[in-house]
C-alpha cells in the first residue's frame, strides 16, 4: 500500500483584529492509499480547515503538502482548481443535488463535466448505493438518507483519488447515518478510493480504519482502528 499524501508541519493562520488565529498549528501526518480516515474534533478545532487544505480549497500559511509525490498547488486558484478536478471527490452535509434533475441526471451531469459521460456506469453507481429503483425520481421525492446516497454516487462518478466529506451525516438521524456510512464503506472499497471524513460524532468511529483527533489546531491522537470486512 503506497503513500498517497503527506502533510508536514502544516499551518493555517488567520489575522484578525483580535490577533492571529492559529486554525492549524503544525499538523503532520501521512495517509496511505486505501485508508479510510475520520478527523474527529469539536467545533472550532481546525478539522474543517484541515479538510479544506487537503482538498486545495484553501492554501496553508506554512508547511508542506505532498500528494502522489508532487507538491500541491497553493495561492494559485487555477492550479488549485485543476488539482481538485483531477483528484478530489467531495460529499457535503447539505447534499447539494440539483433539484430539477432526476437522480440519474445528477450523476450524468458530473460525468459530463469530467468529460466521461457514461449512462451504464451511472446506473451501476446508483445500484452500488442501493438506488437502482429511484433513478427517474427527483431529489425532492426521496428521503434525506437517499439524497445523501445519490451525493455519494455523484462524488465517486468521476473516479476521485481522494474522497472527502464534511459532517456528511450531520443532517441525518442515527439509524440513517449508519446506513449511509455502510453504503459509503462499500462504495469506497469497491472503487478502491481513499477517504477522509470530518465529524464531531463519536458514533462514527466504528466505521473508521483510522481516527485522527484534532483540537486547537493540533493533532492530539492518531490511532489505527484495524479494518474488518464489515467495518469502515
Amino acid at each position: 500500500m503506497g503513500k498517497l499524501l503527506r502533510m508536514q508541519n502544516l499551518e493555517r493562520h488567520y489575522k484578525t483584529p483580535a490577533g492571529t488565529v492559529r486554525a492549524l498549528d503544525g499538523v503532520s501526518f501521512e495517509i496511505s492509499e486505501g485508508e479510510r480516515v475520520i478527523l474527529l474534533g469539536p467545533s472550532g478545532s481546525g478539522k474543517t480547515t484541515l479538510l479544506n487544505c487537503l482538498s486545495a480549497l484553501d492554501s496553508p500559511t506554512g508547511g508542506d503538502y505532498i500528494f502522489l509525490e508532487n507538491e500541491v498547488p497553493r495561492n494559485n486558484s487555477e492550479k488549485m482548481t485543476s488539482f481538485r478536478r483531477e483528484n478530489i471527490g467531495y460529499v457535503f452535509q447539505f447534499f447539494n443535488l440539483l433539484q430539477d434533475l432526476t437522480v440519474l441526471e445528477n450523476i450524468l451531469l458530473i460525468q459530463e463535466l469530467a468529460g466521461d459521460k457514461n449512462p451504464s456506469r451511472a446506473k451501476e453507481l446508483l445500484e452500488l448505493v442501493g438506488l437502482e429503483d429511484e433513478i427517474d425520481r427527483f431529489p425532492g421525492e426521496i428521503s434525506g438518507g437517499q439524497q445523501q446516497r445519490v451525493a455519494i454516487a455523484r462524488s465517486i462518478a468521476k473516479r476521485p483519488t481522494l474522497l472527502l466529506g464534511d459532517e456528511l451525516t450531520g443532517n441525518l438521524d442515527t439509524e440513517t447515518s449508519n446506513k449511509v456510512m455502510e453504503v459509503l464503506v462499500g462504495a469506497c472499497k469497491k472503487e478502491n478510493i481513499t477517504s477522509v471524513f470530518v465529524t464531531h460524532d463519536e458514533g462514527l468511529v466504528k466505521f473508521a480504519t483510522r481516527v485522527i483527533r484534532i483540537d486547537s489546531g493540533k493533532i492530539i491522537s492518531d490511532e489505527k482502528i484495524g479494518s474488518s470486512e464489515d467495518g469502515f
